[in-house]
C-alpha cells in the first residue's frame, strides 16, 4: 500500500527544512488557504496538481501539506513518481498550528 511507504516528517523537521530552502507546498483548495495557511506556501490544489505539475520547480525539496496529512500524502506519492524530492508534513496545517508555528489567518 502507498500511505505506508510515504516519506512523513514532523512540524518542526518541515519547518527547519522550509528554512533551509524546501518549498511548501499547500495541496488545498483555495477556500481553505484563504481561511488560514502558512507563511511563504505555495498554493497548489490536489485538484489542480497533475495538470499544474510543471509549475513546481525540481531544483529543491518540496514539503507537501494539507489540513491534516491524507490529501498531502497522495500529493507526495504523485510528486515522488515524477521524479521530484518530496515529503509528507504529517498532520497538515492542523498540527502546525496546535505547535504553535506561525500562520496566517482571513
Amino acid at each position: 500500500m502507498a500511505e505506508d511507504t510515504t516519506p512523513e516528517i514532523s512540524v518542526h523537521e518541515a519547518q527547519r527544512r522550509i528554512q533551509e530552502g524546501a518549498l511548501l507546498l499547500d495541496v488545498r483548495e483555495q477556500n481553505e488557504f484563504d481561511e488560514l495557511r502558512i507563511p511563504g506556501a505555495q498554493l497548489l490544489p490536489l485538484s489542480e496538481l497533475t495538470a499544474r505539475v510543471d509549475d513546481l520547480p525540481k531544483d529543491r525539496p518540496i514539503v507537501a501539506q494539507c489540513r491534516s496529512g491524507k490529501r498531502s500524502a497522495k500529493a507526495t506519492d504523485f510528486l515522488r513518481e515524477q521524479g521530484f524530492d518530496a515529503v509528507n508534513m504529517e498532520g497538515g496545517i492542523l498540527a502546525w498550528r496546535d505547535e504553535g508555528l506561525p500562520v496566517e489567518e482571513g
